[in-house]
């Protein structure tokens, strides 16, 4: 978003059927703004109804109408302007609403879609049906035609999903988006060198009260759930998980070090919301994220007669999210589970995406599935407890998604980075939802690691997790191996000419800023060491890792700030070189 951007306008975009008309006026009305809608527009100008423009004339002449009517609405002050479903795929148009308005755009699922128009052709006999789904399937066109045009609408201010939404509840959310997102709003919007901080993938929720939780919605080809991020939301945990379809008997599992904090609390609120609850706390660390563990827990889910109809809650750190998660993807081939992270690096990360799964002794997660949860929750509040050196971890997972998908987040963490160490509470909500929403972004694309997408998301990972392996997890948390990985990556992207020097220093300040290491404190050695921290068990470690295909190393590295690539020709001398140069720096 450019620093001299000029916010006088809302713009609300969107598919047909999502509501974008009656929304934009209704937010009018609340706003006490102008509204104007660029479709009655173009419809006025020609004298003839757009299905007779499109016929007549063909599409080009009404996108020649559509850009027309978008200048002139953009010369206005203080309007809810609602534009047709495609014009923003126009790039001259989205310069010209970018540039002058924040940009809202309205999802909703295409048989959502389909079933507004048609009912709305039906009960309306009058009402021709759009011109571009004129066709013998147009469920199937609308699929493909909003696939088209979802990168477009990506780019978008704020997104709304309507599926579950009355037009005032959209329309209230429209208005709580121009109220967090104006310019003159505190922390949320900032101008100056750095830009105003977009937030494309915060999609609202159906909600009950008026809280102002962010929330991003997490839809895979196989499911759809909510993340919310807020302040106070475990005393909300029940309710939500009442919205979200569950009921039954609650299993908390949690660790023995989050559980004293919050698992009486999270037990109360579940109850009071109608749940049955067990719970089962393990021991905390790296080492409970085994066979061994999930066996415990199957014992106990047995002796307590837990159905597939009950849910699991996961209530604790990355370890608990994973070896919950693992255990509610198998035991009785599947049931539904909660994520409710306690920790930063879960909260941005590890509890998003559904990658469940336990170590085993020769490698991290090579045991696991993907099943996502039900429903995320991460209170901001639980950091507080959170031990400064886990907190500090976290922060590298969340650096990590400004470096490979967002260098504006990059560039808001380094303008922020005093009061996100200082947990100061609106700007770190900003930051977390931020940095779950870019998460939750990439698994909504790319749910199983197949397309591509997801994998970027191991940038740092490859060393990390040899670094891990080679120690067995027991000398690196997880974030300081991924600061330490994300430095091996970014000084290899350097030695293949891919990234300059002064990006990966510009990392390394940042990285250093927030107390992560950039360094192997102790030398790697050639051979064996008593740490057992050699070059040659490092890279074997990588191997054996998740990212090898074809028995080639998958590397993440990166071009720029904000834009990673994958490769696999990366020759073995120059990665055993960087290891070398995290151990000298």
């Amino acid at each position: 978003m450019k620093s001299d951007r000029q916010i006088r306008n809302l713009i609300i975009t969107g598919f047909s059927g999502t509501g974008k008309s009656v929304v934009a006026w209704e937010a009018a009305r609340k706003l006490d703004w102008g509204f104007l809608d660029t479709d009655d527009a173009i419809v006025r100008r020609a004298g003839k109804p757009i299905a007779d423009i499109f016929r007549g004339d063909g599409e080009n002449k009404f996108r020649q109408l559509e850009r027309a009517a978008i200048k002139k609405a953009c010369r206005q002050t203080r309007m809810v302007i609602a534009v047709g479903g495609g014009a923003i795929v126009d790039s001259q148009n989205y310069e010209l609403l970018s540039g002058t308005g924040l940009i809202i755009c309205l999802e909703a699922r295409p048989e959502t879609i389909y079933e507004r128009l048609f009912r709305e052709a039906a009960c309306n006999p009058g009402t021709e049906v759009r011109p571009l789904l004129a066709v013998d399937d147009p469920l199937e066109r609308i699929r493909e035609l909003k696939a088209s045009r979802q990168p477009h609408y990506a780019r978008a201010d704020w997104t709304i999903h309507t599926d579950r939404l009355t037009i005032g509840e959209v329309a209230e959310e429209v208005v709580r988006a121009w109220r967090l997102l104006r310019p003159d709003r505190s922390g949320l919007a900032k101008t100056g060198a750095k830009g105003l901080l977009r937030r494309p993938d915060f999609i609202a929720t159906p909600r009950d009260d008026n809280d102002e939780d962010i929330a991003r919605v997490v839809e895979t080809a196989t499911e759809r759930y909510p993340v919310f991020v807020g302040y106070g939301l475990l005393d909300k945990l029940g309710r939500k998980m009442k919205q979200c379809g569950l009921s039954g008997r609650a299993t908390i599992v949690s660790d023995e070090n989050v559980f004293p904090l919050y698992g009486s609390r999270v037990e109360g609120v579940l109850r009071t919301a109608g749940f049955e609850v067990n719970c089962f706390a393990v021991p905390p660390g790296e080492e409970t994220k085994s066979m061994g563990s999930a066996l415990r827990i199957y014992d106990f889910l047995v002796e307590q007669r837990v159905e597939r109809d009950d849910v699991i809650v996961a209530l604790g750190g990355g370890v608990v999210g994973d070896l919950a998660g693992f255990v509610s993807a198998t035991f009785l081939r599947g049931m539904s589970w909660v994520q409710v992270p306690t920790s930063l690096v879960a909260m941005v990360d590890a509890a998003i995406g559904g990658k469940v799964g336990v170590n085993h002794p020769q490698g991290k997660n090579l045991i696991g599935a993907f099943h996502q949860p039900s429903l995320v929750l991460a209170d901001c509040q639980t950091l507080a407890t959170l031990p400064r050196r886990e907190l500090t971890s976290g922060w590298a997972e969340v650096i990590k998604h400004g470096l490979i998908l967002d260098k504006e987040f990059f560039e808001f963490l380094e303008t922020n980075t005093i009061k996100l160490k200082r947990l100061e509470p609106e700007t770190l909500a900003l930051a977390i939802a931020r940095s779950a929403g870019i998460k939750a972004g990439v698994v909504s694309q790319d749910e199983k690691e197949r397309e591509g997408k997801r994998t970027l998301l191991n940038y740092g990972h490859t060393i990390a997790h040899g670094l891990e392996a080679a120690t067995q997890y027991k000398r690196f948390l997880h974030g300081e191996a991924v600061a330490i990985g994300m430095m091996g990556a970014a000084k290899l992207s350097q030695r293949l000419g891919l990234l300059s020097s002064e990006a990966v220093e510009r990392q390394q300040s940042l990285l250093h800023n927030f107390g992560l290491p950039t360094s192997l404190e102790v030398p790697i050695k050639s051979g064996r060491s008593n740490l057992n921290l050699s070059a040659a068990t490092i890279t074997r470690a990588m191997e054996l890792d998740k990212k090898v295909k074809g028995k080639a190393i998958h590397w993440v590295l990166l071009e720029d700030m904000g834009k990673a690539v994958v490769r696999s020709d990366v020759p073995q001398d120059e990665v055993m070189a960087v290891l070398g140069e995290l151990s000298r720096s």
